[in-house]
């Protein structure tokens, strides 16, 4: 059988989805001069150890522009103890209850996304439903306009677009370019969240955003800075997990017909699909790490100061923890997938995405008996091989 990359010509530096396993779980690319981790246990390995694969660091190996945009308040550039200090402070805001209270809102905005489709048997399935849903919860989880979501689907799609063309095997200039080009896109996100955040100090209110704004821990609050940066990741998160986790779901069910009629059949299946969806096509194949010092993982001798990418796509084919990885199975069990990453740096938004998935995909077959990529229109992925997904993806339907 045809696997699924080879059908729609994925980026072939992603040679795990191609069947093929690392020749080593740990190597050093010369054209990048970065260290490649690809199996399952040393990636956990190195997330499990963040004082030696720092994501602090790895600022002073990117592209200088990218730098002031990108760190400030991030909390997946920083380490412990800030890194400890402040995803605890944000936790206090950003509770399960909050995400569970969100189940209705974000079900009411998929069937009215629904409904702006209804009676079109082709539209494109990333621009009509899996991009606008995500960009709108996380809107309106920090109290943003309504009239003002456009802003950020603009700048989103500004953001990912540029970058998704790019990778580090690039050029210098071509990664300088692209860096550029993303950060104005970025910058002007972030001075409208900086305006927001302090008209909501002026005018506190009891939603996520006025959380933050209260949230403390050991007597201290959170900056404008971290609230910004919060709300940047959960943007940035919203678009890579949510969004592509959605068309990437429905390409794994088109091309595993199989397994897409078993869990219509069986909806309880569903959680279980997105969570194979997660393993099988990761969104986020790749993290970045800079090592701190001499360091030895997989067999190999990691010097200080070197940027390392950590595969969590090859690291979801690794066969040594899935057996038969090729093979798409929603009832795989056990399924430790790292879609989300692990560590202290597993996804705040995780659970927020699961459900969002859930509900699209619940729906999906609640309105449609057939779902499918138009063979006439392929879908367009991203560029960079350290994402897997879909920027366009034309589908057929047939109502039920």
């Amino acid at each position: 059988m045809t696997s699924l990359a080879e059908r729609w010509g994925i980026h072939p530096g992603q040679f795990w989805l191609y069947g093929r396993q690392p020749e080593q779980a740990v190597r050093f690319d010369e054209a990048m001069g970065a260290w490649n981790i690809y199996g399952h246990a040393e990636v956990l390995e190195a997330l499990s150890t963040p004082d030696v694969f720092s994501s602090a660091e790895t600022a002073r190996l990117m592209p200088d522009n990218a730098e002031d945009s990108f760190t400030a308040g991030d909390l997946l550039q920083m380490d412990p103890p800030d890194h400890r200090m402040l995803r605890n402070v944000v936790s206090r805001a950003f509770t399960p209850n909050v995400v569970a209270g969100l189940e209705p809102r974000i079900s009411e905005l998929t069937r009215e996304l629904l409904d702006s489709v209804a009676g079109e048997d082709e539209f494109d399935l990333m621009s009509s439903l899996a991009f606008p849903l995500p960009v709108t919860v996380v809107a309106e989880l920090l109290g943003i306009p309504a009239a003002d979501a456009h802003l950020f689907e603009g700048w989103m799609t500004g953001v990912v677009g540029e970058l998704g063309d790019t990778s580090l095997a690039d050029s210098s200039e071509e990664q300088e370019r692209a860096f550029g080009a993303a950060m104005e896109h970025m910058r002007a996100m972030l001075g409208y969240l900086r305006e927001h955040i302090a008209e909501c100090r002026r005018s506190p209110r009891e939603d996520l955003l006025g959380g933050l704004l209260a949230a403390e821990l050991d007597g201290q609050r959170l900056s404008d800075e971290h609230i910004v940066g919060f709300a940047k990741m959960l943007l940035i998160a919203g678009y890579l997990s949510t969004t592509m986790l959605i068309g990437n779901t429905v390409l794994c069910l088109d091309h595993f017909p199989d397994q897409a009629a078993r869990v219509r059949a069986d909806r309880s299946l569903v959680p279980g699909l997105i969570e194979e969806s997660l393993r099988y096509l990761s969104p986020v194949a790749a993290t970045y790490r800079a090592t701190t010092r001499e360091v030895e993982i997989g067999g190999q001798r990691l010097s200080a100061g070197k940027m390392t990418l950590l595969w969590f796509g090859a690291a979801n084919r690794d066969v040594r923890a899935f057996a038969d990885p090729m093979v798409f199975d929603p009832t795989r069990t056990p399924n430790p997938q790292l879609g989300f990453g692990r560590g202290i740096h597993f996804c705040l938004g995780a659970p927020l995405a699961r459900m969002e998935g859930r509900i699209m995909m619940n729906m999906l077959f609640d309105r449609y008996s057939e779902l499918r990529p138009d063979p006439d229109k392929p879908p367009t992925f991203m560029q960079a091989p350290d994402t897997t997904g879909v920027t366009s993806l034309p589908i057929r339907t047939r109502a039920n």
